[in-house]
């Protein structure tokens, strides 16, 4: 479906998700055309994006490039597919580059990494083993393909006359990035500014820095592009860019105050987790399947992390656990 001259909007399934589908989008140019961000690798996500792509009137061989916001299997699953069958460039930061191959390709040492950072987050013994693993069905979902070319932010991916600026967003993902074009005022946001639900902002054993403080400024720096609409990869595309970035701080506050509130004397973070409300739409937090449990146990760390920078918070070790406490109650 074309929503701008030259931009059209892909409806990528992803079976047995919540999510429904991951947008990916189309720009169409007469010295060769940009994807991005690519479905997971499963036959029917491959051939609805074929399927549209032809509609559009574009076979695989006419990609240029195909860049990706992040490397989360919904997002760039399908692209070691993609490139079997066309000479696109693939473009992504250079900061998710070191991912795919401890993520899908030799991540054994993830894996023992992931385990220490449930336990010393005070995960019990009965669910240390389902969180640590919880992940690995995607691997089924993702065929790797190492990218042609690497950003840092500022960049600009030039096809016909659209312009395209490489925007760096970390939080949501490492390198996370967005793509501008400050012409059309047209901002794809990946999962970094998404019309109805929060991004995870999550805290393991590859964040790097502050997540959550990460992605505060990154919503600071996309507020302050002048944007028409914006292009999410989850829910319809939306045009009041700074209405939705204030609704966000707004919930990134409640989730603060339930933290410190849930905080209380001294408790881990899988303790915090579990007492403070989560959209689980009516499953107790014991029954929630391990993925979704262990999405919220890393951001909670990420909202403790960042309260015990600003001294909310303070964190010690006892038995190999961390444990956080109130200021009041130290």
């Amino acid at each position: 479906m074309q929503i701008l001259p030259g931009i059209h909007h892909l409806h990528v399934p992803i079976p047995e998700s919540s999510l429904g589908y991951l947008n990916a989008y189309l720009v169409k140019a007469d010295d060769g055309n940009l994807l991005i961000d690519t479905g997971w690798n499963t036959d029917e996500a491959f051939g609805a994006l074929v399927r549209q792509l032809g509609d559009a009137g574009v076979s695989l061989c006419d990609l240029r490039y195909i860049a990706i916001t992040h490397v989360h299997p919904d997002h760039y699953g399908l692209a070691g597919r993609l490139l079997q069958h066309c000479d696109a460039k693939l473009v992504m930061h250079e900061i998710e580059r070191p991912f795919l191959r401890s993520r899908y390709l030799e991540y054994a040492n993830l894996l023992a990494e992931v385990d220490q950072w449930l336990r010393i987050n005070g995960v019990p013994d009965e669910d240390w083993r389902d969180l640590g693993y919880a992940s690995m069905p995607v691997l089924e979902l993702v065929q790797v393909a190492m990218p042609h070319i690497t950003v840092r932010g500022g960049e600009h991916l030039m096809v016909g006359d659209f312009d395209w600026e490489v925007v760096w967003t970390p939080g949501h993902s490492p390198g996370h990035v967005c793509f501008y074009e400050s012409s059309r005022r047209v901002l794809v946001s990946g999962d970094h500014v998404l019309p109805a639900i929060t991004p995870n902002i999550s805290m393991h054993t590859q964040s790097m820095g502050n997540p959550l403080g990460d992605y505060l400024v990154s919503l600071q720096t996309v507020a302050a592009l002048p944007v028409e609409i914006v292009l999410p990869s989850h829910g319809e595309p939306f045009r009041d860019l700074h209405k939705r970035v204030s609704e966000l701080r707004d919930q990134i506050e409640r989730r603060r105050q339930h933290v410190v509130a849930a905080a209380g004397e001294a408790k881990t973070a899988y303790q915090i987790a579990a007492e403070i409300p989560w959209n689980t739409k009516g499953v107790p937090w014991l029954d929630l399947p391990p993925l979704h449990k262990r999405a919220a146990v890393f951001e909670t760390i990420a909202h403790i992390e960042r309260l015990c920078a600003e001294g909310v918070l303070c964190k010690t070790i006892k038995g190999g656990t961390f444990w956080y406490a109130g200021k009041r109650s130290v």
